[in-house]
């Protein structure tokens, strides 16, 4: 049993896993944003079916909310790159 304990715990060398938090941050740092930006675009279309006369001020302020989300995504790459090669 303490064998099999110290074969397993010896596989997590700091490689593996600064390969495994940078994988979880940018799984996290991915997903997120993508429901906000799911969430973002289907309240945007929703307004816009309200009230067709607002879509060129709704698309603007999608677009721009959009950029800041994708920007949350890319910080979390860069978090991952990080912590991988750092």
């Amino acid at each position: 049993m303490a064998a099999e304990l110290q074969a397993v715990s010896s596989a997590f060398t700091p490689d593996v896993l600064k390969g495994m938090a940078a994988g979880a941050t940018i799984a996290f740092g991915g997903m997120l944003p993508a429901f906000a930006i799911g969430r973002l675009a289907g309240k945007a279309m929703e307004s816009i079916g309200r009230n067709p006369e607002a879509a060129a001020k709704v698309q603007t302020a999608m677009i721009l909310a959009t950029a800041f989300c994708e920007a949350i995504a890319i910080y979390a790459l860069v978090m991952a790159l990080i912590i991988k090669f750092v």
